[in-house]
């Protein structure tokens, strides 16, 4: 009977942070495109007797990631260490990295694939370190541009939790719409400011440990490309073995024009790095007050704006995910307080049946004007509330407790109850009426 094999991964993506200076130093960080090595200085050129300095806006920026993605903060004493190695790309001959005590440890993330299924995704680590210089080839020479060298970059390091290419992209559009809903960077991987890496593997089906290598495919700028990549390297694999050979541990790249991963090095361990403790820079010392405050003033997530929106507002699935995903809530939650109907005003939105520019306003009007389907009747919307009042006990008592939010889940109650055409603004007068009456 034929082996059959199961693929393992653990996925590490780099995402450039929108800081307006680097990492270790005070030059622009706002390289793109811009003429090469024209944003460089003595420190990320790594000349002799130049000292490197925190970039504090760096570091708050990777505290929120491993916020974002329910981590633990290192308060007793982060540091930073040299990574040695030598390419081109690298003028110091080492990077300043994190290996040992890094700012963000043992997170996760949720990501629901498109049959509405959920995994949970193990979170190693979110660490802070320095980018590289930018190498270009052409004509058989090969060109270096430093004005990207010491760019503040956040390493993102998952357990060996996918299974399957789908769910690595699924895992990195996420991953990609978290960076800018916290606004930490604006994640666009042509401009490279995110750039994809999966360890690769296969084993036995029914085989728990795992396997004894890993394939590392490297700096890979393209979702598609990525699963491309993931899906060539495993049916490579499981062909390798069904051969009889061994495979190696090494870091391959993907040529997009061949469709196939091409070798470009041994792989190294943490060992071959020689770590140790960057002697320039002092231990990184995170105030836990800090952090609270820090995590009190995160953006909402869009994954929390959806849920919200569907259970305050009555909305499907769809219709919340499509507000959010167009960049819409704002302009949805302004017109519903306006006075707005919230399926008129959703579905106005979504079928982009507004005006470019359009206010919540001029969008309230237009409803208006064209008289869609607005329960604006004060007895019905009263009849309503009374029901979703005396149905929720436990939510009333907490609105009364002083927990003032808890309004909005009774106002999703009467969207719910009268099918979204009842006038929200109506619907939250009432309820606060009927509430401290």
């Amino acid at each position: 009977m034929k082996q059959l094999y199961e693929p393992i991964m653990g996925i590490e993506i780099h995402v450039e942070l929108n800081t307006k200076t680097k990492m270790f130093c005070r030059c622009s960080a706002d390289y793109f495109g811009k003429e090469p090595n024209s944003h460089t200085c003595p420190v990320c050129l790594g000349l002799p007797g130049a000292l490197p300095i925190i970039n504090e806006e760096a570091i708050t920026k990777c505290m929120q990631i491993g916020l974002a993605l329910n981590c633990s903060v290192e308060t007793n004493g982060s540091y930073f260490e040299r990574k040695n190695y030598f390419y081109p790309d690298l003028p110091k001959g080492y990077q300043i990295s994190q290996l040992v005590r890094p700012l963000n440890i043992n997170g996760w993330l949720d990501v629901e694939n498109r049959e509405g299924n959920v995994t949970r995704i193990r979170i190693n680590r979110a660490h802070q370190e320095e980018d590289t210089g930018k190498l270009t080839h052409i004509d058989g020479q090969t060109l270096i541009d430093y004005s990207r060298s010491c760019v503040p970059l956040v390493e993102i390091v998952t357990e060996p939790d996918f299974h399957d290419s789908s769910a690595v992209r699924d895992y990195a559009k996420k991953l990609q719409q978290i960076f800018r809903d916290i606004g930490v960077s604006n994640a666009d991987m042509e401009k490279g400011d995110m750039r994809l890496e999966a360890n690769v593997s296969v084993r036995p089906v029914g085989q728990t440990e795992l396997p004894p290598y890993r394939v590392e495919l490297k700096n890979i700028n393209s979702f598609n490309f990525m699963v491309q990549a993931i899906e060539y390297e495993i049916k490579r694999q499981v062909e390798e073995l069904e051969q009889g050979r061994t495979i190696t541990q090494e870091t391959r790249g993907w040529n997009e024009n061949k469709k196939e991963t091409y070798l470009q090095r041994s792989k190294e361990e943490a060992h071959d790095y020689r770590y140790f403790p960057e002697p320039d820079l002092p231990e990184l010392q995170v105030d836990t007050s800090n952090v609270e405050r820090i995590r009190l003033q995160m953006p909402e997530l869009s994954i929390n704006k959806m849920n919200r929106f569907m259970e305050e507002y009555g909305l499907t699935k769809q219709i919340a995910a499509t507000l959010v995903s167009q960049g819409l809530m704002k302009l949805f939650e302004e017109t519903v307080k306006v006075g707005g109907d919230v399926k008129a005003v959703a579905n106005l939105l979504v079928n982009r049946k507004v005006d470019p520019g359009s206010s919540a306003k001029q969008i309230f009007e237009q409803i208006q004007n064209k008289g869609i389907g607005v329960i604006v009747d004060m007895g019905e919307i009263e009849k309503l509330a009374k029901e979703v009042i005396d149905e929720n006990p436990k939510v009333v008592e907490d609105y009364r407790s002083g927990k003032e939010t808890a309004i909005q889940f009774l106002i999703g109650c009467v969207m719910r109850k009268s099918k979204g055409k009842a006038d929200a603004g109506r619907a939250r007068a009432i309820l606060e009426k009927f509430l401290k009456g």
